[in-house]
């Protein structure tokens, strides 16, 4: 059985889209600089973390996140 892990793949194309920057992002979500730095590197963040994006980009859980197998990038 293969494992799994996350990718915000999608998160940063969508700033990328919105012309918003991480900080903006930190901003408008009122997420910590380290939730910010954890996405950055894949890693788990809370259920919570990722709702506040979701309300902040007026989008959802599948528009910035994607389970991917572990050890490989998002395409």
């Amino acid at each position: 059985m293969q494992t799994l892990k996350m990718s915000y793949k999608k998160l940063w194309k969508l700033l990328i889209d919105r012309e918003m920057k991480k900080s903006d992002l930190r901003k408008a979500a009122g997420i910590s600089s380290s939730s910010l730095a954890k996405l950055g590197k894949d890693e788990n963040v809370t259920t919570d973390v990722l709702l506040r994006i979701c309300e902040a980009l007026e989008c959802g859980l599948y528009d910035i996140a994607e389970t991917v197998p572990n050890g490989k990038a998002a395409e």
